[in-house]
């Protein structure tokens, strides 16, 4: 770990603390005397996440954070808060056990989490995410908000859709030759009894 006032890299721990999401350590550099704080998380495996466009890159924890500080900006929300969203989200990702994950499902599960937290966050998270066309959409969202018409992401299903070919028809995988097409399920072997 390099000292971030003289970049030595000798340094010692004076202290450790376990936090929620991974170990604290005060560290006094040997060669300077100052001390400086890092943070010690297990590193989960990458996620690719899909965008809209069909482009994919790595999860980025600090990208989902900065949205949320932005939806949350002058509103009574907390960054340890922020912090165990993003928390829960990674959480979320990791459970899922995909590869990859469209960015719908990463938006849908900070909305949600914001519509628990604070109304004003959940709408100016929504107004980016959601493509409000006019002022009417936004109305008709806020109402939903407001009966509790908005579905959890627990409710809901998201999953990738299909690749299309250039002329927009989606491609659909191909099937091993002699299989039967039209079956619902794959023929069972007798079982001698």
């Amino acid at each position: 770990m390099r000292c971030p006032y003289c970049r030595s890299r000798d340094s010692k721990v004076t202290d450790s603390r376990a936090t929620g999401d991974g170990i604290r350590r005060r560290r006094q550099c040997v060669v300077c005397g100052e001390r400086f704080t890092t943070l010690e998380a297990i590193q989960l495996s990458t996620v690719q996440v899909v965008k809209k466009d069909g482009r994919r890159e790595d999860f980025n924890r600090e990208k989902l954070l900065a949205g949320l500080r932005k939806a949350c900006s002058k509103r009574n929300i907390s960054v340890a808060q922020l912090e165990a969203m993003v928390a829960e989200i990674e959480a979320r990702l990791s459970l899922d056990g995909r590869a990859e994950v469209p960015s719908s499902f990463v938006g849908e599960v900070a909305m949600d989490l914001l519509r628990k937290a604070d109304h004003i966050a959940y709408i100016r998270f929504a107004s980016v995410y959601r493509p409000f066309t006019d002022l009417a959409s936004l109305k008709e969202a806020l109402q939903a908000l407001e009966e509790g018409r908005v579905a959890s992401i627990e409710e809901q299903t998201l999953q990738l859709a299909l690749p299309t070919l250039p002329d927009g028809r989606p491609l659909r995988p191909r099937l091993l030759p002699g299989l039967d097409r039209t079956a619902a399920t794959p023929p069972q072997a007798e079982v001698a009894r």
